[in-house]
């Protein structure tokens, strides 16, 4: 390279002597030229002036026309060799008195000196041309008796070409330049020895010390000093590259700790090995960290819930008690500093990668720690990753920047880790758990009752049922508000769990109504605990915001399997209908259901068979449609379908007649006359949105039942990818593959598919895992108190985390009021439903 270098500098000094030679053979020339033009332009006016004063001389004596004649050719024949051209003209008054001679042209210049009695001269195209005039003075007037004094008598022209000149001059310079140039040449080699010499001086110098530096603590010594005997242009280029290694010492990482690094964030894929397994992953870290770093222990502080943290110490070997009792003590610190606080619940876990490693030499001084801290909202989690490090190690601004790195990627693995568990619990508790008083839902009583049923029947044995319903829950709730309303209610679920048997099976059926399972129970024993309830209740009070003091009663209904039914709907209304008979008979009260009561209850589920199937018979089947609104733009974009029964001019909805008309196994029949009714005004009013439509369990095992609706959207020009099926998450447990494989039908028609009550059942994760879900209707009970209960909120933001990681739509049901409506524009919903956007109705909202 230097070599090159070189040689381009001995080309270019040798291309600038030759451009100087050139510029100095042309500038000289030229100016010669111009010089010896000048000169020869001075020469042409003294000739025409010698010319003219012999004329006038020979005019003197006066001349005859043949010696004006021999005069002019002798001048001809003088200058014939030479580059003048003379002529001499005759004006008009001349020719009049002594006639006309053979002489040139006259040309326009010529004429204009006759006319302008003034000289003419002019140089163009290498040749210069004197005209000057001959004018009458007072002794021409004896001779010419017809001019004046000054009239123009003649005009002498004198024409010089120099462009032989001006060749000739050229040439002789080209010669004398030749003569020079090998000593400029010369000169230029020699001048550019001299400058190589001292340029080497400072390459030679900077290139042995590159040649040195094999690692980054070589290049940290790097010293680019200039040299005294250097050239001292090229010792700025040197400061300049001194400079530059200054920087690049600060930022220079070495091989080893980049390849470490990459390792280290390949570590970041979370798999389900890694969660189950994490602490033996940190310990494998922890070896592969000490590779690059000489890191003794590394500490994860991570707070579980809102008091009590985990502190986990891993060590690369087992050191004395001494050493472990301070990270204890620098843990707790890490907390308080990081954390701010005083008080703590905490439990210390030491891990040892290879106890037979010896480290219990390892003194206090010998270590000093830095730590990391992370908060997470969603869900609500903060921990604190530290490093213990051999204190003599030399740190720099590099070593600083890589333990912060190592720290970072730790704190994310670790935080995600804690994260996902945490995310995992929270979804597994609320798929069955009310999030209000934490006890099973309604789609858990009634999955739990099915069960029930099933293993009493296969062993043989009767259990209870209990329906319980407070009785003055809506004054309360109006008096003292929502907030004491639920704060009623968490007490009341907590009175219930003490007063049940621990066997028993307690859930929160909806609002201020509850069910209980008590499994090998009959009716006495069934009776025992509801008079136990009623009266743990009876004793229950609780301080109102205004400061009284508030009671609350319970109506209890009951029912026995087998003795009463062995349908599990069935079984539910019968003891439904109890509680409503002891709120009937004047509350605070416990009924069992006799013969008559039990007859009545057949009569009514007879009734509502006869409403369905006269529905179905006369067509009464007409759909409603309720609004879907994008939180972005508050535009409604979705109608969800809903069925309604017409009777006596009113309007029954699903909740009324949808279990009877499945009990009678024509559900089926009713979905089908909607759907068609529904296609038909979307058809009538070429509605663009798109429709969601309910689907009953049972479309499920009709084989025949999308193609039926393929043929209705062919019939009335529906656009499949405006359809959506919603099928409820709990209605489908039992029926996994099946609903897999209607599912994959669904979609390969072109439909979409969504879930409705999301959250609500056992089967949360599997539809996430195995269907290709387009919307997850998230359901009510989390939406309801999401401005209210921060474990609501806390379950609807995972569930929208985890949506928008799937790239699945979310849709949040029981929209009720304003405050609602902006806390899921918070969180980042992308729909909304319920009767703060608008109630169902005939017409579709457009």
């Amino acid at each position: 390279m230097i070599k090159t270098l070189k040689n381009y500098f001995r080309i270019s000094i040798l291309t600038i002597s030759i451009l100087l030679f050139l510029i100095f053979y042309f500038f000289s020339s030229t100016i010669h030229t111009n010089l010896a033009i000048e000169e020869n332009e001075k020469i042409s006016q003294s000739l025409s002036n010698q010319i003219f004063n012999s004329m006038y001389q020979v005019m003197r004596k006066g001349w005859s026309r043949d010696e004006l004649i021999q005069f002019m050719n002798n001048i001809k024949h003088s200058f014939k060799e030479s580059s003048y051209k003379i002529d001499i003209f005759r004006s008009d008054k001349v020719e009049e008195l002594f006639g006309k001679i053979n002489q040139s042209e006259i040309t326009q210049n010529v004429q204009l000196v006759f006319d302008n009695k003034q000289e003419f001269s002019q140089s163009k195209d290498n040749k210069t041309k004197i005209i000057t005039p001959i004018l009458a003075k007072q002794e021409c007037l004896a001779c010419h008796t017809n001019s004046q004094v000054n009239d123009v008598l003649g005009a002498v022209k004198i024409e010089y070409d120099f462009s032989s000149l001006i060749e000739q001059t050229r040439y002789e310079y080209f010669l004398f330049s030749l003569i020079i140039l090998p000593f400029m040449i010369l000169s230029a080699f020699f001048i550019s020895g001299n400058l190589l010499k001292k340029i080497n001086i400072s390459i030679n110098n900077f290139k042995n010390k590159i040649e040195g530096i094999n690692s980054v603590k070589d290049f940290k010594k790097l010293d680019v000093s200039i040299s005294k005997n250097s050239f001292k242009e090229f010792n700025q280029i040197m400061l300049g590259l001194n400079d530059l290694s200054t920087k690049l010492k600060n930022i220079a990482v070495d091989k080893d700790i980049l390849e470490f690094e990459v390792k280290l964030l390949d570590k970041m894929i979370i798999t389900s090995d890694v969660i189950r397994d994490w602490k033996e992953y940190i310990k494998d870290l922890l070896h592969e960290i000490n590779i690059v770093l000489p890191v003794h222990c590394l500490i994860t502080i991570f707070k579980t819930n809102d008091e009590f943290y985990e502190i986990e110490i891993f060590w690369l070997g087992k050191p004395n008690d001494e050493v472990i009792k301070y990270i204890d003590n620098v843990a707790i610190d890490m907390i308080r500093s990081h954390h701010k606080l005083d008080a703590l619940d905490y439990d210390i876990n030491h891990n040892f990668t290879n106890e037979n490693f010896c480290l219990t030499s390892l003194a206090i001084e010998d270590i000093s720690h830095e730590a990391k801290s992370i908060l997470l909202d969603t869900p609500k989690i903060g921990g604190i990753v530290g490093l213990g490090i051999q204190s003599q190690l030399e740190k720099d601004s590099i070593q600083s920047i890589v333990i912060d790195s190592i720290l970072t990627t730790l704190l994310n693995l670790v935080g995600s880790i804690k994260a996902i568990n945490k995310y995992t619990e929270n979804l597994e508790f609320y798929a069955t758990r009310d999030p209000l008083t934490s006890l099973f839902t309604q789609r858990v009583f009634r999955d739990l009752l099915g069960y029930e049923i099933k293993r009493a029947d296969r062993h043989n044995y009767h259990f209870g049922l209990l329906v319980i319903d407070c009785d003055n829950f809506k004054p309360i709730n109006d008096t003292h508000g929502h907030s004491f309303g639920d704060e009623f209610l968490k007490a009341l679920g907590k009175t219930l769990s003490n007063s049940k048997r621990d066997e028993d099976i307690l859930s929160r059926y909806g609002g201020d109504e509850f069910t209980l399972i008590l499994p090998e129970s009959d009716e006495k024993e069934t009776y025992t605990v509801a008079k136990r309830i009623l009266d743990s209740i009876g004793e229950l009070e609780l301080i109102a915001p205004d400061g009284s003091k508030c009671s609350m009663t319970v109506s209890i209904g009951m029912a026995i399997f087998p003795e009463h039914s062995k349908d599990a709907v069935e079984l539910f209304n019968i003891a439904d209908a109890m509680m409503y008979e002891a709120k009937t008979m004047g509350k605070n009260s416990i009924k069992f259901p006799n013969e008559d009561d039990l007859k009545e209850i057949h009569k009514d589920a007879e009734d509502k068979s006869m409403i369905v199937l006269n529905a179905i018979k006369n067509e009464k089947i007409i759909p409603h449609f309720q609004p879907i609104v994008n939180v972005k733009n508050n535009i409604c974009e979705i109608n969800e379908l809903l069925m309604r029964i017409e009777l006596n001019n009113t309007l029954l909805p699903a909740s009324k007649f949808i279990e009877t008309a499945e009990t009678l196994g024509i559900v089926h029949k009713m979905d089908y006359m909607v759907i068609e009714k529904a296609f038909a005004k979307i058809n009538e009013i070429n509605y663009k949105g798109i429709l969601f439509i309910n689907l009953s369990p049972k479309a499920l095992i009709i084989s025949e039942f999308i193609n039926k609706i393929v043929k209705l959207a062919y019939e009335y020009n529906i656009d499949r990818d405006k359809i959506v099926f919603e099928i409820t998450e709990r209605e489908t447990v039992k029926s996994f593959s099946l609903l897999e494989k209607f599912v994959q039908n669904l979609k390969l028609e072109g439909f979409s598919f969504a879930i409705d009550d999301f959250g609500s059942g056992f089967s949360t994760f599997h539809y996430i895992k195995k269907f290709p879900i387009d919307y997850i209707k998230i359901d009510g009970d989390f939406i309801i108190n999401i401005h209210k209960d921060k474990k609501d909120l806390a379950f609807v933001k995972s569930i929208v985390a985890l949506a928008k990681e799937l790239q699945v739509k979310t849709i949040a049901e029981f929209v009720e009021n304003e405050e609602i409506l902006e806390f899921l524009r918070e969180i980042e919903i992308d729909y909304v439903q319920g009767y703060h956007l608008g109630k169902p109705s005939k017409e579709l909202t457009i």
